[in-house]
């Protein structure tokens, strides 16, 4: 049985998310100790736990510590099953968990089942700390949907903190091979758009984060607006375009135009990068290019603690996979030797 340390590193959920992931698409037992152990709250919290309990679920498998703020777990899975599924990150603990992350965690075993899954996931889809179901349906999935994965996804209702209640509902067709992929040409101004939403308060926040962004970016820049249903009044920006998406959050006393500016601030940090991916997309989509047949090369904005923990733990499973040219922190390019 394969031994994670789970302070390895950045040492957070997503080392569990990609272990277990991992895990059931090869069939492969897994022990992880010192889960989040340098966390404020160490442990297993409740989108963690959601998406351990879901891979079990998706491949009747054997687990052991599975509980809120466990720090260890082991893990045997079996066959993974397509199918329907439903997964509610605040089932028991009423919380705005991501949605997201759990659907990143359920991925690609299930891209390797032998039938088609209908999955909805029930809980936050625009929360701190977690890519929005917008950067999942604008940056990640086109992404994937290169490679070969044409995964659908709609969201049915918004979820922000603190009781989430949002709902995604995805459609996952197997994938027999991902193609490898070069990207290092950077997109351009022009490839972009924007999103300004908001629920439960006054119309003027979203069109005063609309302006902001257009004072900020262009007149040119097209602004969708969006009057979104939800559980808890929250507000939402998003820019995006080919293989990079910046997004920010509102909350009480924050003025509209300083939500609009933390998604341009970072937009336009990237645009000075030069790099092909922002850093976010790197780091999600390694996993796919490790199980493309071929070689793929990317440029990426930064290599960011989260992107070499991934990779090291992709190696555990794989052996070694990928070459890293750039600092941490700095511009980077990624090289991956797929196993498809």
């Amino acid at each position: 049985m394969l031994h994670l340390d789970g302070a390895y590193g950045e040492g957070g959920g997503q080392l569990v998310r990609t272990s277990l992931s991992l895990a059931v698409l090869l069939g492969e037992p897994v022990r992880i100790t010192d889960i989040r152990a340098g966390r404020a709250k160490p442990g297993l919290r409740p989108q963690h736990l959601t998406g351990v309990k879901a891979l079990a679920h998706i491949s009747g498998a054997e687990v052991e510590g599975a509980a809120l703020g466990s720090r260890e777990l082991t893990f045997k899975p079996r066959i993974v099953k397509g199918g329907d599924y439903f997964f509610d990150v605040a089932e028991k603990t009423g919380s705005a968990g991501s949605v997201t992350l759990v659907a990143q965690a359920l991925l690609p075993p299930l891209l390797a089942a032998r039938k088609p899954t209908s999955l909805t996931i029930r809980g936050g889809t625009h929360v701190a700390w977690s890519p929005p179901a917008h950067y999942l349906m604008h940056v990640f999935l086109p992404a994937l949907a290169a490679m070969g994965g044409l995964i659908s996804l709609t969201l049915t209702r918004w979820g922000w903190y603190p009781r989430g209640g949002g709902e995604i509902r995805l459609t996952v067709p197997p994938v027999a091979r991902f193609a490898p992929q070069r990207w290092l040409t950077p997109p351009d101004l022009a490839d972009f758009q924007a999103l300004s939403a908001a629920s439960r308060v006054p119309y003027h926040v979203i069109q005063r984060q609309a302006t902001r962004l257009q004072e900020r970016l262009g007149s040119s820049l097209p602004v969708a607006r969006e009057e979104a249903v939800s559980l808890d009044p929250g507000s939402f920006v998003f820019l995006w375009g080919p293989l990079a998406g910046f997004s920010a959050l509102g909350a009480r006393g924050k003025p509209a135009e300083q939500v609009a500016d933390e998604a341009v601030e970072e937009f336009l940090g990237f645009q000075t990068s030069r790099a092909a991916l922002d850093r976010h997309l790197a780091d999600q989509i390694v996993l796919y290019l490790a199980r493309a047949a071929g070689t793929s090369v990317l440029v990426t904005e930064e290599i960011t603690s989260h992107l070499i923990t991934n990779l090291w733990v992709i190696e555990q499973f794989l052996g070694p996979t990928f070459q890293v040219q750039g600092n941490l922190g700095e511009r980077g390019e990624i090289t991956c030797q797929g196993r498809g």
